[in-house]
């Protein structure tokens, strides 16, 4: 993979080792030290993604509160997801350079001063920009977690079950945030659920330097700032592309949006093409399992995610669920995603990935089935749990065939790229199936009716009388069968391209 700073000292010529002594020779097993250390590690992994749903149950809240438009709305959800994606391999340069501990201290308190002015943003413009920043700062945190683990587990055993311990806290972390949330929201006010990354950042700030080793790679080449500039700019003008479309249907800026990003991302592929050092090595994506396993994780978190958004909200405003009600209602999802997840990595050692994620995906439509097929509470939460449970091998198993398919002094770069694909699809998610989701429900509340019900269902809430208010929560329940519909057809074209792109890949035991 990379190099740590200090190159080890020649030694003396000695006489040929004997076989125990060439195993006593060996990469050393990781102590105590490491395992706390990993420990620290996991906190801000399950933070980052409990970030992304801990808005989940609180969106009615901060609907009403901030009155933002269904734009904003959308910008507040899923802007953290976008920008973390669109600067993880940024970051992941920068760490090879500065210093991964270094890297992580400096996103964990960027996260920290960032949580606290999304907590206590008073309109929707302050709350999009410190979810931003939540964004960037998590970018910084991610790749450097990954790299850390790699440096201090030396033995391969010991190494693969400390990352398998990192996938599964980011499953983790997506499963608990609107059940954090929900606690939260029974005793507080909307932006309590930012305040959740304060503790888990000062941990990490105080142990840090204690438990974790610095560690840089000297071999590292500079970073191309060109190459930085022209993939936000490429991945931005996508983004504001899709938004557009969802909020004001096609227009001549959205076209104009997704001509620019498609000129960028061609600048972009050229560079890297021509650098020594480029700052994504496109090589990688020759490899059929490497990028299969990177659609994989982008188009099952798509899938995933959009439902996932909308459920909570669903079991609030529609079903009359309080926030700990709802939490409590979504409590399933959580033990079907951690159960798929630990279920995982033995069946991939019994058979195929492929055939894994083909089952886990299978397995999930039937949740999308029933939620696009019936309503109410208990269907929501079941189908639900049943969706997370499918999806659950995505997470576990898109990772380490992403890394597996690199070059061993690529593995940071295949991660890297991974964590990105994986991002970008839980916003991806929120972006395309909360977009349909927003224009069914657009159309089924009524022309004459005020502005603001056409907005949001939580800002209905606060100006419609109890005739309005039945259309708009049978506008909404519409609306989510709509996108479990979407979310069933992305799963489906997942499997598809599970099935001619991983079908060769070997069992996870054998190798390969």
């Amino acid at each position: 993979m990379t190099t740590t700073d200090t190159p080890s000292a020649p030694s003396s010529p000695s006489p040929p080792s004997s076989p125990s002594s060439s195993v006593e020779t060996g990469p050393a097993k990781a102590g105590a030290r490491q395992w706390i250390g990993l420990a620290v590690l996991l906190l801000p992994v399950t933070l980052m993604t409990a970030d992304l749903g801990v808005l989940w149950l609180a969106t009615p809240y901060l609907a009403a509160d901030l009155r933002p438009s269904s734009a904003q709305l959308l910008w507040i959800t899923d802007i953290y997801g976008f920008l973390t994606a669109g600067t993880l391999v940024i970051m992941g340069t920068l760490g090879d350079r500065l210093g991964r501990r270094r890297l992580l201290m400096t996103g964990s308190a960027g996260f920290l001063l960032a949580s606290l002015l999304a907590a206590y943003a008073p309109n929707a413009e302050t709350l999009i920009a410190a979810r931003a920043l939540l964004g960037v700062a998590g970018a910084a945190v991610l790749p450097s977690t990954l790299a850390l683990i790699s440096h201090m587990f030396a033995d391969a055993r010991q190494r693969a079950t400390a990352i398998a311990m990192w996938v599964t806290a980011l499953s983790v972390g997506l499963a608990i945030g609107p059940i954090v949330g929900g606690v939260l929201l029974a005793a507080w006010w909307w932006g309590s659920v930012f305040l959740i990354g304060l503790p888990v950042m000062l941990i990490a700030l105080v142990a840090a330097p204690v438990l974790l080793p610095e560690y840089r790679d000297p071999a590292a080449g500079r970073t191309d700032v060109p190459s930085v500039a022209l993939f936000l700019f490429a991945v931005l003008p996508l983004v504001y592309g899709v938004k557009s479309v969802a909020s004001h249907g096609p227009t001549a800026g959205a076209a104009g949006a997704f001509a620019a990003g498609a000129v960028l991302t061609v600048l972009f592929v050229r560079r890297q093409n021509r650098l020594t050092t480029p700052l994504l090595d496109l090589r990688l994506f020759r490899d059929r399992a490497f990028t299969g396993a990177l659609l994989t994780l982008l188009l099952g978190m798509t899938a995933l995610n959009g439902v996932e958004y909308l459920v909570p909200q669903y079991l609030q405003a529609v079903a009359g669920r309080s926030p700990l009600e709802a939490g409590l209602w979504l409590l399933p999802g959580a033990v079907g995603l951690i159960a798929g997840s630990q279920l995982t990595p033995p069946l991939a050692r019994r058979y195929r990935p492929a055939y894994v994620l083909i089952g886990g995906l299978l397995v999930s439509l039937a949740g999308y089935t029933a939620i696009a097929l019936a309503a109410g509470a208990g269907t929501a939460s079941l189908g639900l749990a049943v969706i997370m449970f499918g999806a659950a091998p995505i997470s576990v198993l898109g990772t380490t065939l992403a890394v597996g398919a690199a070059p061993p002094e690529k593995a940071g770069a295949a991660a890297a790229t991974g964590q990105t694909a994986y991002d970008l699809g839980l916003a991806l998610g929120i972006a395309l199936t909360g977009s349909v989701a927003a224009a069914v429900y657009r159309g089924g509340i009524p022309g004459d009716a005020p502005a603001a019900a056409r907005e949001s269902l939580g800002a209905a809430s606060t100006v419609a009388d109890e005739r309005l208010l039945a259309i708009a929560r049978e506008s909404f329940t519409t609306a989510l069968q709509a996108a479990s519909t979407l979310s069933a057809a992305f799963a489906l074209l997942t499997a598809a391209l599970v099935a001619v792109l991983l079908r060769k890949v070997p069992t996870i035991s054998s190798g390969g």
